[in-house]
């Protein structure tokens, strides 16, 4: 008996559940964030825990909250998770920067400052790309499945089979030669006969002259 090692994926990986955690900590941010700036004014301004929300900000935040929860079913899913909030969050803190000021260049100035974020939020969003690249990089708890693998019997040659045969006879005490003699064929030798080797038919005394040899 043969035995086979494979590793799996077993159960509930970390990831899912930080992925879950992370969703879930994100809709209630946001769902608070809706609570001090109301909906219906888009340019509403307020303060969560220190850190500047509005109702666009908000709206972000429920979203990647929803995608979290939903990403955390697998967890292939969960790592790819990961690598949203790492690329997000860090392109997003790079803005912040230029936004507020701490970096002198600000390619989208035009656009202003549609999240209304602070300095604050520069390092919230900082620890959230980081958060994510380590969702991104977790490894996967596995384990060991030993498998047995089915014996398959060998084929056996044909003169086993026939001594098997042999011997099944032998017990049933009825053994037979099952030897295929050569046929004879049936048909008369039609070859002419001599004068000497004539016979005449005891009923029509005759001999057909046409099988007596010359």
């Amino acid at each position: 008996m043969t035995h086979r090692v494979t590793v799996k994926v077993a159960g509930l990986q970390p990831v899912q559940l930080l992925a879950g955690l992370a969703g879930i900590a994100f809709i209630v941010f946001g769902v608070v964030g809706f609570t001090r700036t109301g909906v219906g004014d888009w340019a509403a301004q307020s303060y969560v825990l220190g850190f500047s929300v509005n109702p666009l900000h908000n709206l972000v935040m429920v979203a990647v909250g929803v995608l979290g929860l939903l990403m955390a079913l697998g967890s292939g899913l969960a790592r790819l998770y990961g690598w949203l909030l790492f690329a997000g969050f860090a392109a997003l803190f790079v803005w912040d920067l230029m936004i507020t000021g701490i970096l002198a260049q600000n390619p989208a100035e035009q656009y202003g400052n549609p999240l209304a974020v602070n300095t604050n939020d520069n390092w919230l969003h900082l620890g959230l790309a980081i958060f994510g690249l380590l969702l991104a990089v977790m490894p996967a708890r596995r384990k060991l499945i030993e498998e047995e693998e089915p014996v398959v019997p060998e084929p056996r040659s044909e003169a086993f089979r026939d001594d098997r045969v042999h011997d099944e006879h032998l017990r049933d005490g009825h053994f037979r030669d099952e030897r295929v003699e050569p046929a004879v064929s049936p048909v008369a030798n039609t070859e002419p006969i001599t004068k000497e080797h004539a016979v005449v038919d005891p009923k029509t005394e005759r001999v057909s002259k046409d099988k007596i040899k010359h």
